[in-house]
């Protein structure tokens, strides 16, 4: 496959994947936690509406690296590696507590599955991309 072939499929394949995570925070900000729990203290409705807010800006950062993947590394990254540890953090949560609704099953496995993955192949894209980087 030839390196714009791969890029071109990364940039979708990152834009499908930044479907969850936009809808999923849109829905939190706009619903708040009242979605998960009939009656939520408003201090947890709060506390959820603020991290739907973040988790939004998160997908649209990663929405931003959509156009220039093969330059955007670093960025790529470090979202990465939140969404990562959002993910290690509901591990623990699992762990703690028992499985959470399939819906949550489906966000872990996107960030500590998919989203790894993507940052692989991102690296590799990058790579083909550099001066000397291959065809």
């Amino acid at each position: 496959m030839t390196r714009r072939g791969e890029r071109t499929l990364l940039q979708v394949a990152v834009a499908i994947t930044c479907l969850v995570p936009l809808a999923a925070s849109t829905f939190g900000i706009v619903r708040g936690a009242a979605w998960l729990q009939p009656e939520p203290t408003t201090d947890l409705d709060s506390h959820f509406r603020y991290l739907s807010g973040i988790f939004l800006v998160m997908g649209l950062a990663f929405v931003s690296c959509i156009p220039s993947i093969e330059s955007k590394t670093a960025r790529f990254r470090l979202l990465g590696a939140m969404v990562v540890g959002g993910g290690l953090a509901r591990l623990v949560s699992f762990g703690s507590h028992g499985a959470p609704l399939a819906v949550h099953e489906l966000g872990l496995g996107i960030e500590l599955i998919v989203v790894p993955l993507l940052m692989l192949w991102q690296t590799r894209v990058a790579r083909r991309y550099r001066p000397g980087g291959g065809a």
